[in-house]
This record gives C-alpha cells, sequence and structure tokens, in this order.
C-alpha cells in the first residue's frame, strides 16, 4: 500500500469540491515552502490556494499536519515519476536521466523533512519506502545495463540531486531581459538546474573516470542516528 492509499484508507472521503480545495492548499503550501521556507504565514498560503483561512484549518490542524501531507505529496509524486521513467524508457540509463531530471523540484523540499514532528510517521515511512525502492530500481537496471557505475548507491543519488537543485542566494527564477544591469540574477535557474544536472549524469556514465573515496552510501546512512 502506497503512503497515498494508506493516509486515503485513514481519512473520512471528502466531496469532490472538498478535496479540490484540499489539493489546492497543498500545492500552494508546496511553491510557498520553496519561495519563502517552511516557516511562511499560513494566511500566504491560503490566499495563494485561493481559499479562506477557516477553509486552510478546516482541513489541516496546524502547520505541523500541512508539512507532513506536502511531503507526502512531494514522496508520492517523485515515486511515481521513479515508476513512470522505469516503465517507459526502453534504455536504462536514460530511464534514469529522465527520472533525474523531473526529480528537479525535489531540492528546495527536502528540508521540510526536518520540520515533520513525527519523521516515523507509518505514512511517511511508507512514502519513502516506495520512493527508495523506485530509485533503486532505476539504478539497478541502468548498472545490470553496464551503463552505470557499480561504486555509487541510491545515497550517492539523492544528495547531489538535491544539492544540484536547491535554490542559491541572489541567483533568480527568471532571466532578466537584454540591457538590463546584468548580475548573477540574469542566470535562468531552471536552465542552470538542468546543466549541471546533466553534467552530474555523464560523471555516473561508464567506463568511469576515477576511482571514489569512502564507500557507496545509502538512504539509510543518510538517516539522522538520533
Amino acid at each position: 500500500m502506497t503512503a497515498t492509499s494508506s493516509a486515503k484508507v485513514s481519512q473520512p472521503r471528502l466531496r469532490a469540491d472538498a478535496l479540490r480545495n484540499r489539493e489546492r492548499i497543498i500545492a500552494a503550501a508546496r511553491e510557498v515552502f520553496v519561495e519563502h521556507g517552511a516557516d511562511v504565514p499560513l494566511d500566504e498560503i491560503a490566499r495563494r490556494a485561493g481559499v479562506g483561512n477557516a477553509t486552510l484549518y478546516r482541513h489541516f490542524a496546524d502547520r505541523g499536519e500541512l508539512i507532513h501531507h506536502v511531503a507526502l505529496s512531494v514522496m508520492d509524486h517523485i515515486a511515481d515519476q521513479a515508476e513512470a521513467a522505469r516503465l517507459e524508457e526502453p534504455d536504462a540509463f536514460e530511464a534514469l536521466r529522465r527520472f533525474v531530471h523531473q526529480a528537479a523540484g525535489m531540492g528546495a523540499l527536502c528540508p521540510l523533512m526536518s520540520h515533520t514532528a513525527d519523521k516515523e510517521h507509518p505514512e511517511l515511512v511508507a512514502a519513502r519506502h516506495r520512493l527508495n525502492c523506485g530509485i533503486e530500481a532505476l539504478m539497478r537496471d541502468a548498472r545490470e545495463s553496464g551503463q552505470l557505475r557499480t561504486d555509487i548507491d541510491v545515497g550517492d543519488l539523492m544528495v547531489a540531486v538535491t544539492q544540484l537543485t536547491r535554490p542559491l542566494p541572489g541567483l533568480g527564477a527568471t532571466p532578466r531581459g537584454r540591457g538590463s544591469e546584468c548580475g548573477v540574477t540574469c542566470v535562468d535557474f531552471d536552465q542552470f538546474v538542468h546543466r549541471h544536472l546533466q553534467l552530474f549524469l555523464d560523471g555516473l556514465a561508464t567506463p568511469a573516470r576515477s576511482v571514489l573515496p569512502g564507500a557507496a552510501a545509502t538512504m539509510e546512512d543518510l538517516r539522522p542516528t538520533t
């Protein structure tokens, strides 16, 4: 059972309009958290979603509950992308490449997990497991096809994707027009991210051009010990 389905089991069935409002709030929260961080006023999220504050609180009792469901939504979406890439791409490394580029939006959202009150909540555990399995399957296929170097694991991949896709201070998401004063904010951040993801992917392909220090990192290796 996926995190999404387990969440549906534990919640009463919503009317269509209520379900739409709930999905709009989660989508708006995801956008606002990327832009301003997890401490943004909930009033701003309600405004972005086009609903009243009362509607937001009717669906989510507090900030922690909203963050919980945004994290679930993000992990489910990324797992969907991993599974679709594996099913639809005939070439194993191209499937991995497609997934990495599609997952580019996750970097800014990973810090959300540090704000979740209960990281061991069954829904979050199930969502993490599904996501981990999906990425492991992509990497296993690419490794067995002889195209992916053998000295990396899921943890290596996800740390790199997270770091390469996280917004950087001073880099705007939209390039300025020609003729304007131009600093680092002239960079089209979306293009910048995909350019560097492509450089990273080239480094994953065989034959490996160097010996990596240390050992391959799994997702378990990256989990806090406390």
